[in-house]
């Protein structure tokens, strides 16, 4: 009897890009969360915020699981980047559209997870989008050839089951096309 397969995902980002909705809104477990109230800067963003991971699961109807883990966004937690990074298939990068300067955003996490990126898969989820000029999608688009990324970046609400879904059905197909048909 094959065993099944079980695949690991990170989600990335920076803080508000919405990492710990969007494994909430497609973990089929209640998730494990680390968050803690905000402090400096944070605080005028929300109350509160990841310090060290998100975990959920994903099963599919192949009986295959993806491990949802979520990065925290601040810099200086980003010695988790790397121990969650380790034996990933793949990073799922949200970008949050109405963001200050999302295409340092995008430059920021894409520079920082590149040993992930280039060893493995990466879709860009751009969130908060219906908050901004629709030209802002195309920008990030151009962004992301610019840095050489894989093209695949896709206007996502966290907060919707489908948007997300569609994200990892995405990452996954990028890693084994025969894969992502039971996502």
């Amino acid at each position: 009897m094959p065993r099944n397969s079980v695949y690991k995902i990170v989600f990335a980002g920076p803080v508000g890009a919405g990492k710990t909705t969007a494994i909430s809104s497609i973990s089929d477990i209640e998730v494990v969360s680390t968050e803690a109230a905000a402090s400096d800067d944070v605080k005028l963003l929300k109350a509160k915020t990841t310090v060290a991971m998100d975990y959920g699961l994903m099963k599919l109807d192949s009986g295959d699981q993806v491990r949802l883990y979520g990065a925290p966004g601040q810099k200086r937690f980003d010695f988790m980047w790397d121990i969650l990074s380790e034996n990933a298939l793949g990073l799922v990068l949200l970008i949050r559209a109405n963001a200050p300067d999302p295409l340092e955003d995008l430059r920021t996490y894409a520079e920082e997870f590149r040993p992930l990126i280039d060893k493995t898969a990466l879709v860009v989820g751009v969130t908060h989008f219906e908050q901004v000029d629709a030209r802002m999608r195309f920008r990030i688009s151009d962004e992301i050839a610019r840095l050489g990324l894989p093209p695949v970046a896709m206007d996502t609400d966290a907060r919707d089951r489908v948007h997300v879904a569609t994200l990892v059905r995405t990452l996954i197909y990028s890693i084994d096309p025969f894969g992502a048909s039971a996502v």
